[in-house]
């Protein structure tokens, strides 16, 4: 690297890897586990989610579309819901299960730093915590222990960042999400009269709503 470089740490001074193995073992490891945050409040958080999902799903099938007396009506309301609501978990899942861009732990080596071909004067930046350099638009997350490229936010219901990889994943889960949500809306509605044929079922109604609302 010429004298005309500079590296900046974050926090602190760190000099450069000697170990060129280091990195390559560190991304190798990497790509044989599957990506899972071992955060405990982000696992509570993504089975409420499904959780909330599920219980959505039995309300509006067993409670609302049921007992409907229009056949097609409560057919086609099930297939759009219930394929909604899978989509909203499938997204849920690649979401959580997605690396969302995250930083080769230990590639700050001086052979990596030559390849950058950096100009003279350029400043780079390297995290002190996981010892890679940062690119542009990437932040360190404190529970995933990572930087992440194109780092948005850490969401707990999710357990995961929402970054450069699954950020796609995590729109259309927010916006299927959205759907499921309103879709029972539009049947309360419209079938208002079953809440008052079906009055034991007003605690389902409440819960449905607040999740609704929620």
């Amino acid at each position: 690297m010429s004298s005309g470089h500079r590296l900046r740490d974050v926090e602190q001074q760190r000099p450069l890897l000697d170990e060129e193995e280091e990195a390559t073992r560190n991304s190798q490891s990497e790509a044989k586990h599957l990506w899972f945050i071992q955060d405990g409040c982000g696992r509570v958080c993504a089975f409420i989610t499904w959780f909330l999902v599920f219980f959505a799903d039995f309300v509006v099938t067993f409670v609302m579309l049921l007992p409907s007396r229009s056949f097609w009506y409560a057919v086609i309301n099930g297939v759009v819901f219930n394929s909604l609501a899978l989509l909203a978990l499938a997204s849920h899942l690649r979401t959580m299960l997605t690396d969302p861009g995250a930083v080769p732990k230990g590639n700050a080596t001086k052979k990596y730093m030559e390849s950058l071909q950096l100009k003279p004067g350029e400043v780079v930046y390297k995290c002190p915590k996981c010892c890679s350099i940062k690119p542009e638009r990437a932040h360190h997350c404190s529970i995933c222990k990572r930087c992440i490229r194109k780092m948005d936010h850490h969401c707990p219901w999710v357990n995961n960042c929402v970054g450069e990889k699954n950020q796609r994943f995590f729109v259309l889960f927010t916006v299927s999400q959205f759907t499921v949500q309103l879709l029972p809306v539009s049947d309360l509605l419209i079938q208002r009269q079953l809440l008052h044929k079906h009055k034991h079922h007003l605690v389902l109604w409440i819960i449905l709503i607040g999740y609704t609302l929620a």
